[in-house]
Formats: structure tokens, C-alpha cells, sequence
């Protein structure tokens, strides 16, 4: 598939880029090209090959899921300037 410069023309228009006669040919050029490559990837047979989800076989480390640090709610409440039933009280900011 190629465009021509008409298409081209008419994409810009579309997406609301004003474009030259000049960059309008280099951008059908580099469309073009683009077009040229993904031709050539969807000709590769991938008949029997499993997709995968990263380029490399990588497993992630990852550690035990186990406390690490204490309950220090009480300390934490104990210099708040008002606490209730465990929950910190702050003045009312919406009217």
C-alpha cells in the first residue's frame, strides 16, 4: 500500500496541520517507506510461534510477603491533637 500525495493532503487536513506542497511530499515519502515495512513484517510466516509477553524469559524476584514492622498506630495517635474511636478528628473544610 502506498499513499498519494492527495492522501497525504487529506490526512493533514483532518488532523488540522497545515502542510506545505514540500512537506507534504516528504511526509508521503516517510508514510510510504512505513508502509513498506509493515508490508514486510506481515509477510513473515509466524505460523507456530507462541506470542509472548517480553522479548526475554525473565522471572521476577519477588520476596516473601510477611510483616516487617510493628503496630505503632497507638504511638502515632498519641501526639495527634484530636483522636476518636481510633480515627484522627481534623477541623471541617467544606461548608
Amino acid at each position: 500500500m502506498s499513499l498519494s500525495l492527495q492522501e497525504v493532503r487529506r490526512v493533514a487536513l483532518l488532523a488540522r496541520i497545515e502542510i506545505s506542497d514540500r512537506e507534504a511530499q516528504a511526509a508521503q515519502v516517510q508514510l510510504n517507506e512505513i508502509f513498506k515495512l509493515i508490508e514486510q513484517m506481515q509477510s513473515v510466516d509466524t505460523d507456530g510461534i507462541v506470542p509472548m509477553a517480553h522479548a526475554q524469559d525473565v522471572v521476577q524476584r519477588l520476596r516473601e510477603d510477611r510483616v516487617t514492622e510493628t503496630d505503632q498506630h497507638a504511638l502515632y495517635q498519641s501526639v495527634a491533637p484530636q483522636v476518636e474511636n481510633g480515627l484522627y478528628l481534623v477541623p471541617k473544610v467544606i461548608e
